[in-house]
């Protein structure tokens, strides 16, 4: 696979710190000549504004947040993306059926199997896995660096215990397709890939290339009540629950009764409410693992 691969790494993320020698070795063996900008600031997306012309892929080495702080570079640089998940949730990795090791990773990119993947959009940011309002803003609140880096993926457990301890619920309006509805929620998430918050499913038929967005709102009576829908939320299994109200959809809209609230996508605190909620389809074209041969028939 000759080319030339614009080659970003973020030393900030949990396994960012490691020895990148072998994957270097691995991208360059399989014909890739690497490029890797040097004692240059801005952000992820602004490297990539500078640099994407004189590559013909972009390999991006971090977590859920690296790649959500990138995605505007990436959607105008429109090249294909490698992704090297080197974070701690790597939800994205997940939904892609990515492996966890970045040297296996290398492999699914000289293999050249590429994916193009919606989009979703809150307000004016883009987004990849899921974009909430309500409980997940107080997690991404809670969860320090050094917590993810210490305690990995159960540092999102204990920030969401912490967080439905001195949460409430909250009134809100919630529009798709033209009919409005009011109601009282802890959380309202919208989906546009199928994993989230370090292992959780937006829902059991989610796909990042399905063309909709997944909507849940959790609308219990008491906070400790969440507690009781973990299996479910793991498993994206939520149809079923009275409790927990699903739409699915291309645009959804949210305005809260009250008072403004924080929306975060991808992990990141990107603005407030009202928001709405939409999907570019096929907007980026990503490296996958090729799929089985009795898959593709």
């Amino acid at each position: 696979m000759p080319g030339r691969a614009l080659l970003l790494v973020n030393s900030k993320a949990r396994r960012g710190q490691e020895d990148l020698s072998q994957i270097r070795e691995r991208l360059s063996s399989g014909g890739l000549e690497l490029i890797e900008p040097r004692g240059e600031s801005g952000d992820w997306s602004e490297l990539i504004r500078r640099h994407h012309r004189e590559a013909d892929l972009i390999v991006l080495g971090g977590g859920d947040g690296t790649i959500n702080r990138a995605l505007g570079g990436l959607l105008e640089a429109q090249l294909p993306l490698g992704i090297l998940p080197l974070g701690t949730a790597n939800d994205l990795a997940r939904t892609l059926a990515l492996p966890s090791d970045p040297v296996a990773a290398c492999e699914v990119i000289l293999s050249g199997h590429i994916q193009r993947i919606d989009v979703g959009r809150v307000n004016d940011r883009p987004f990849l896995n899921v974009a909430s309002v309500g409980l997940a803003v107080d997690v991404t609140r809670r969860l320090s660096q050094g917590a993810k880096s210490r305690w990995g993926v159960l540092a999102y457990l204990w920030a969401a215990i912490a967080a439905l301890v001195r949460g409430h619920s909250f009134a809100v309006e919630i529009c798709c397709d033209g009919e409005r509805l009011r109601t009282r929620t802890w959380q309202v998430a919208v989906g546009n890939g199928r994993n989230y918050g370090g292992g959780l499913t937006i829902h059991q038929e989610a796909r990042i290339d399905d063309g909709l967005l997944d909507l849940y709102s959790v609308e219990v009576q008491r906070g400790w009540h969440i507690l009781l829908l973990i299996p479910a939320l793991w498993r994206g299994a939520l149809d079923p629950v009275h409790t927990v109200r699903t739409l699915r959809g291309t645009r959804f809209e949210i305005r809260p009764l009250r008072r403004p609230r924080n929306i975060t996508a991808d992990g990141e605190l990107v603005g407030q409410t009202p928001a709405i909620f939409e999907l570019k389809r096929q907007a980026l074209s990503v490296y996958v693992p090729a799929p089985l041969e009795n898959e593709s028939q």
